[in-house]
């Protein structure tokens, strides 16, 4: 056989499939661009010269794994479509004379086209796209970047490189179906399987404790930190549940339409019903994929979203004030305001000379306690775990009043409670192991932000006592590992300003200045405009990441929903063609198509809002950490990205219903 042949056969064979091959070869792009505009970011000098870049760089490696990893799996399931449907055309090559050595380099020659054409186009449109990436991460950061256009050409290697071996990976496992398989096998490949599978209930009732198992440690999780543990173990069991549940429980999700005579025995529900069930075993596989997809997006896109439209807040959580000093000292009686009154009178007298006026001024005196809240006591000998590990604030009534702008009044032994991070506190009194035991007065809503509250993973609780020393004095003895205090005592100042961002900046750098020149070096000063770029980054940078990686996943699940809403409408098409002869018209067609689609296509979505729906409790306890406490808006984010998702999903239900209804009908698009 002349060797020109075989690259005409391919081209010809890609041409006469450019149904599907088209969105294959689109996709296969997409892939290496996405790839390659992240490591472009990644390894960027753009990224580098960023304070905070190393968060950055490692929020965008990790994205670029998951890409490189997902485009491993995903183009491998893809690939199946391929193959399925053009195994039929290599048996009848076969059987007209080709042997197995003359398929492979038809094979090879097509993957050498689709491989050079998607590696080509993909990296040709992330050189182009790489730029506007880069200024859109650095608009969601707030900064300024010039508009010159770089190549990287160590991106551009690892890109080639990793793709390449991917191509090669599912050309050897084409190549492997092909020679382990007969011509008869070929020929007949789109209608193997098609013996109704009967419902497994293990496999199901197995799917429905695992699910349950799964969506009980996402509703039982009470601390931040359990919920940051227990998160991947419970993603994985909702995974393997969903499979199961969809290959297993659609079987008998079906078998339970037939037995419902009202609803099986009419003509677009007959033939839908009828044709799902022949196939559900590998539709379940595929309906899984789809709703693990969608449950990513929803989850990765509402939590990043939330974590960027509520930056400000948490910034301002982090720093309760624009400049503050908070001193830690190693005696109680180092916290007489005479110590301190020199070095608050110093900041303000900066800020005076800038022409600037102190606004807000907050200043008080805490003590925090480190140890492990369990039954109302908090134990100081022994941590026995990690996930009850609690911070106890004590602030004396008088800063508590002069704060809050209260009145109230307590006993030497009673105490105002608050607690932060969704701590629920029952008991009536509070012992604390090595200090006193207090009878709790009441709960009040919020102390004023703290900074250690807000970094700290665990709830904290926050009492406000009567007198401030003679709570605190008998616990300054406490040690703890290596024989650290357990107790430590602070004094916060701080103040906020009304000028440009770019103006305190200057203040807290000229204080800092005059606090070293002064000899006050035990004062360390902050400053919330100083520290907003590094700040931003991190909540920025999981942001773009979080864009990134849902166009990814949302392309897949589209591709995933069109090849097997194409590959089954070949599949189908006979049927249909059947049914037509024997009197069926097209209107009573496309009304059994809706049935099918709509059936099949939303039960996905519908999943999916249930595992979110049992997710969220679980998300909201993991974005505490990130001091996004505000319930309301997390909910009001998750039903906007849900919305926003759901119209995007009934706009590709609207084009693949099309395509399927064109295939099956033999309308021409």
């Amino acid at each position: 056989m002349k060797t020109g042949l075989y690259p005409q056969l391919a081209l010809n064979g890609i041409k006469k499939n450019k149904r599907l091959y088209l969105p294959y070869i689109l996709t296969c792009a997409g892939m290496v661009m996405m790839f390659y505009i992240v490591s472009y970011l990644a390894k960027g000098d753009t990224i580098t010269k960023l304070r905070g870049g190393t968060m950055m760089q490692f929020c965008l490696m990790l994205g670029l794994g998951v890409i490189g990893v997902f485009s491993l799996i995903f183009l491998f399931y893809t690939n199946s479509f391929l193959i399925r449907r053009r195994k039929k055309e290599f048996g009848l090559y076969n059987i007209l004379g080709m042997g197995k050595l003359n398929l492979a380099m038809v094979l090879i020659w097509e993957s050498l086209i689709v491989s050079a054409v998607s590696l080509v186009s993909g990296v040709f449109c992330g050189i182009l796209f790489s730029k506007l990436a880069e200024l859109l991460m650095l608009n969601i950061l707030q900064l300024e970047t010039s508009f010159s256009l770089s190549i990287s050409f160590d991106s551009i290697v690892y890109t080639v490189i990793l793709f390449a071996a991917i191509f090669l990976l599912i050309l050897l496992n084409t190549l492997k179906q092909i020679s382990v398989s007969k011509p008869i096998e070929l020929l007949r490949s789109e209608s193997a399987g098609e013996k109704p599978p009967k419902a497994n209930w293990i496999m199901a009732l197995a799917g429905v404790a695992i699910m349950a198992l799964a969506y009980y440690i996402a509703v039982t999780i009470e601390s931040p930190t359990d919920a940051l543990m227990w998160f991947f173990i419970a993603v994985i069991l909702v995974i393997i549940a969903t499979y199961l549940l969809f290959i297993a429980g659609s079987v008998a999700f079906c078998k339970l339409l037939q037995k419902n005579k009202n609803y099986y025995y009419k003509t677009n529900h007959f033939v839908s019903v009828s044709s799902m069930l022949f196939r559900m075993k590998r539709n379940g596989a595929g309906l899984a994929s789809i709703c693990i997809l969608c449950t990513m997006v929803l989850v990765m896109v509402s939590s990043t979203v939330c974590l960027y439209i509520g930056e400000e807040d948490s910034l301002r959580k982090r720093y309760p004030r624009n400049i503050s000093s908070d001193v830690t000292v190693s005696e109680i009686a180092d916290l007489n305001a005479d110590n301190f009154k020199p070095i608050s009178d110093t900041a303000l007298k900066v800020v005076e000379k800038n022409g600037e006026q102190a606004e807000n001024v907050l200043n008080y005196n805490y003590a925090v306690l480190d140890g492990v809240y369990k039954d109302g006591k908090i134990i100081t000998s022994k941590v026995e775990s990690f996930s009850d590990l609690t911070m106890v604030f004590f602030v004396s009534l008088d800063d508590y009043n002069r704060i809050a702008g209260k009145n109230e009044t307590l006993t030497d032994n009673e105490v105002l409670i608050s607690t932060t991070k969704n701590l629920k506190y029952k008991e009536n009194n509070i012992e604390i192991e090595g200090g006193k035991t207090f009878e709790i007065k009441g709960e009040v809503d919020k102390f004023v932000d703290n900074y250690l509250d807000v970094m700290n993973v665990s709830p904290s609780i926050f009492l406000v006592v009567k007198d401030f020393e003679a709570a605190v004095s008998p616990m300054m003895n406490l040690a703890g590992y290596k024989g650290n205090p357990l107790v430590n005592l602070h004094n916060f100042f701080g103040f906020d300003l009304s000028c440009a961002e770019e103006k305190q900046i200057d203040i807290y750098n000229t204080l800092c200045e005059q606090m070293k020149a002064d000899g006050k070096q035990m004062s360390k000063w902050d400053c919330a405009a100083n520290e907003k770029a590094e700040f931003y980054e991190l909540y920025g940078s999981l942001f773009f990441l979080g864009i990134l990686l849902g166009i990814v996943f949302i392309f897949a699940a589209v591709l995933i929903i069109y090849y097997k809403q194409i590959s089954e409408g070949y599949e189908d098409q006979s049927r249909f063609d059947i049914m037509q002869k024997v009197g069926m018209n097209k209107k009573e067609i496309k009304k059994s198509i809706n049935s099918q689609v709509l059936t099949v296509f939303f039960m996905p979505l519908i999943v999916s809002a249930i595992h979110l729906g049992f997710a969220f409790p679980m998300i909201y306890k993991m974005l505490l950490i990130f001091a996004i406490t505000d319930l309301a808006f997390l909910i009001y984010v998750t039903l906007g990205c849900f919305a926003v998702f759901t119209l995007s999903y009934i706009i590709v239900y609207k084009f693949t219903s099309k395509a399927y209804y064109s295939i099956v009908s033999g309308v021409k698009e």
